[in-house]
């Protein structure tokens, strides 16, 4: 038998275990948390997972430029998903923001700047 043959044959049953391990992981399901504060989200949930950065970005135009704050404001984000034992959307692993983002392998810098935690919650702590 020829090394190129050999190779083939042997390398086979590995990467036949690889494929059926990328397309078993691509069936995980992504971590579903509902709206704390209200009855449901501004959109639909698969919508938002889609096109939440450009939402987000658009608001930050129109209130950097007009200066209402409106639906797709971070804030209001912010204020309903924030976990009921971390008071926060990036805080803890299991945290709304946390829990996709690590999913989707990307990394959060909103948070640099902005507040994690509803003012509710900020107000309460002790400075």
């Amino acid at each position: 038998m020829r090394p190129a043959a050999r190779a083939v044959r042997c390398c086979l049953p590995a990467l036949l275990l690889l494929v059926g391990a990328a397309a078993q992981a691509g069936t995980t399901a992504l971590r579903v948390e509902p709206a704390r504060a209200g009855t449901h989200c501004v959109a639909d949930p698969d919508h938002m997972r889609l096109h939440h950065m450009d939402l987000l970005r658009h608001q930050r135009d129109l209130t950097v430029h007009q200066g209402p704050r409106g639906q797709y404001s971070l804030e209001a984000c912010v204020d309903c998903h924030a976990s009921k034992t971390s008071h926060s959307v990036a805080q803890a692993p299991g945290d709304f923001c946390v829990a996709c983002h690590r999913y989707a392998a990307v990394r959060i810098d909103c948070f640099e700047c902005h507040a994690s935690r509803p003012a509710a919650v900020s107000a309460k702590e002790p400075s």
